[in-house]
């Protein structure tokens, strides 16, 4: 056998391997078509046209008034209604974010309990999850009058002046708050519940053989070994926070005052009220740089601390 055959033998195999995983290739992609055709359409494509449309003098309709480059971003960083609105979203992602995972990790310890009628329980810690934003936020829109609401007859009962919780600037943004944590409780509360259920029994078992009362289980056992699940609900908390619109818009429609006309709501009196796409764009922009920093914080440093099986 010459070289040349033996080249040639050996080129035979090389080439099939690259066939067989060209192909494979082609068939994972095509199973991947719907996906990606529904990810260009309905995510990259809009992300590209909002970054497109930044740099531009965007009328109504989506009509090009001519090229202004950075100025959107300029004027964003010398506008004082800008400014504080990014604070108002700051504070609110605070004021949210750890109250639900705390409101929702207690209720799933609660509900994890082997006791009589617990999963009664489980079905109203949950039931939230159905509620849309709507209806929600007219239930709260009810319990926030300041003559007729329930919060304030309980206050007024309690012998304490009643609350102007959406009209008052130092209140409403917590308002808003707190009608955002009862909504988000249901999804949080599954999820962690979920989390919980799946850690063995053997760690707990034990555990209580070695002297281990209950406080020592939940904090040497239970929340290290739900760490990855709570990271998970952390993250999607923080973004959920950052992206509530609509409780905003029925509850106080970014006022009193601008107190809680966070960034997303400002958006969008920006493009639909007012018709400055353009400048619109431009904050929507800097609301995706945002989360995208706060997220890569938090898997650089939350990740650390997870405790994986």
């Amino acid at each position: 056998m010459t070289k040349s055959d033996a080249a040639v033998i050996e080129t035979k195999p090389r080439k099939s391997r690259y066939h067989s995983q060209l192909k494979l290739f082609g068939s994972g992609m095509l199973y991947l078509l719907p996906a990606l055709v529904l990810l260009s359409v309905f995510l990259f494509y809009p992300i590209i046209k909002t970054l497109y449309f930044s740099f531009f003098d965007v009328g109504g309709g989506g009509i090009i008034n001519g090229f202004v480059g950075w100025d959107h971003y300029s004027t964003l960083l010398h506008s004082e209604e800008f400014l504080k609105s990014m604070k108002g979203t700051f504070l609110f992602v605070l004021y949210t974010v750890p109250l639900e995972i705390i409101l929702s990790l207690f209720l799933a310890i609660i509900a994890s309990e082997k006791l009589k009628g617990i999963g009664f329980f489980r079905t109203i810690f949950s039931s939230t999850l159905g509620v849309s934003v709507a209806a929600g936020a007219t239930i709260f829109l009810f319990l926030y009058h300041p003559s007729l609401g329930v919060l304030n007859n309980i206050l007024g009962h309690l012998g304490i002046d009643s609350i102007d919780w959406l009209t008052n600037s130092k209140w409403a943004l917590f308002s808003v708050a707190l009608t955002t944590v009862w909504m988000h409780i249901g999804i949080n509360f599954i999820i962690l519940l979920g989390g919980l259920q799946n850690i063995s029994q053997e760690l707990y078992e034990s555990a209580q053989i070695d002297g281990a009362g209950y406080w020592a289980r939940l904090f040497k056992i239970t929340i290290p070994m739900l760490s990855p699940v709570l990271f998970f609900v952390t993250i999607i908390a923080v973004i959920g926070a950052f992206q509530t619109f609509g409780q905003i818009d029925i509850l106080t429609s970014g006022g009193p005052a601008g107190a809680t006309n966070i960034i997303v709501y400002s958006i969008y009196q920006q493009a639909f009220s007012f018709g400055n796409f353009g400048y619109a764009s431009a904050q929507a922009i800097v609301l995706f740089l945002i989360i995208l920093i706060v997220t890569i914080i938090q898997f650089r440093i939350g990740e650390k601390k997870v405790h994986y099986q």
